[in-house]
């Protein structure tokens, strides 16, 4: 297998993609109003670090910020709050950040408070991104830019801009250490796969399916690689609120129908760490034969953790401070009415407008190099991890 290579391989594109954030280009800034807004939530689980921001100037008088997360059950939203809080307010700003417990209507109910309290920009990850077209309607009227903060707000002609990692690349990362590793090109298989993928509330969800998919499918046309399950459309592996007790369950239906008689499963390829997660409590609980290949995205504290003990192989990393660090400069840019920083201007469209976009660039972690890229990087300390 081609595991140490790949890991190598990648490491050094990871070094330049740390080195180098993400690529830029520019659109025009739309008007905007300064504003006020309530008092942050706090956020917990922040990753110990410090991020390089982009260099950008706070309008004079500052202004208020609404950051609006959809929970606080998934570390990563934890991370993404603190991390934007944390650089508004060094740069000049205050800041309201509201977690919304995964209920639309909570969310919905935060947003239109914002901006009736009149903040000058909202930031916004959508728990369901067609869901909050009222609130945007209104952001519209009150003459509020949008930006859609890592998940792709949907049906609405009020979201100014969009930032996130490339949510394509991220399966297509996913996809190619699955084929590496199996080493697809040279091995005779055949090799028996599962997928778990996402929320399909979530755009990205479909993104990340996606690539994933169009990596290895042509090793499943072929007869290299088998889903047992038979389940390959993303509404069959799709995970509700990507929660991991779903994930869970329908994995320990697919052991018990498709694995009890001793079938070994070589590789399950899940578009996160919570779907992951679940994966792996129902692989320890219902089966018995050689551990599969198990992939993850967002470096979770407790995926990282089993990627250490050896029952997760990877996490795509997409680092929280550098996206936090590109909002604040788009927002500031907003403000202070200069062209803003997007790098893509075709790929995503809600439904109503292709939305100008920011995308970062994603590189994963293993047991070879976490330590490098997430406790070298101060993303984590070594306590931690323990």
């Amino acid at each position: 297998m081609k595991k140490k290579l790949l890991s190598a391989i990648l490491m050094a594109t990871m070094t330049v993609s740390l080195l180098a954030g993400c690529g830029e280009a520019a659109a025009p800034a739309p008007a905007a109003e300064p504003a006020a807004t309530e008092e942050a939530a706090p956020a917990e689980e922040a990753p110990a670090a410090e991020a390089e921001a982009p260099a950008a100037e706070a309008p004079a008088g500052g202004g208020k910020i609404g950051v609006s997360m959809p929970t606080k059950d998934l570390q990563r939203w934890n991370q993404d709050g603190a991390n934007m809080e944390e650089q508004f307010k060094a740069a000049g700003f205050e800041v309201d950040l509201q977690y919304a417990s995964n209920d639309v209507q909570t969310q919905l109910s935060q947003v239109e408070n914002m901006i009736s309290s009149g903040c000058s920009v909202l930031v916004i990850a959508a728990i369901e991104g067609s869901s909050l077209g009222e609130a945007l309607d209104m952001a519209k009227e009150s003459g509020i830019p949008v930006i859609a903060y890592d998940r792709l707000l949907m049906d609405s002609d009020a979201v100014s801009y969009y930032a996130t990692f490339d949510n394509y690349k991220v399966g297509t990362v996913q996809g190619t250490y699955v084929k590496d590793t199996l080493d697809l090109d040279n091995a005779a298989g055949p090799f028996n796969i599962e997928f778990t993928a996402g929320d399909p509330g979530d755009n990205n969800a479909g993104f990340f399916f996606n690539g994933a998919y169009d990596v290895l499918k042509p090793y499943i046309d072929e007869g290299k690689l088998v889903v047992p399950s038979g389940q390959t459309k993303f509404d069959d592996v799709a995970t509700p609120t990507w929660g991991t007790d779903v994930a869970q369950s329908r994995a320990e239906n697919i052991l018990s129908s498709y694995y009890a008689d001793g079938t070994e499963l070589d590789a399950w390829l899940c578009s996160n760490d919570s779907t992951a997660l679940g994966v792996e409590n129902a692989l320890a609980a219902n089966y018995t034969g050689k551990y599969p290949i198990i992939t993850g995205q967002d470096c979770d504290i407790e995926n990282t953790k089993n990627m250490i003990a050896g029952k997760q192989s990877m996490s795509v990393f997409k680092d929280t401070r550098t996206l936090a660090a590109q909002v604040v400069k788009m927002v500031t840019q907003i403000l202070n009415g200069e062209t803003v920083d997007v790098n893509d201007t075709e790929t995503y469209n809600n439904g109503v407008i292709t939305v100008p976009s920011f995308l970062c660039e994603p590189v994963f972690a293993d047991a070879n190099n976490y330590k490098e890229l997430l406790l070298d990087s101060g993303y984590y300390t070594e306590d931690q991890l323990k």
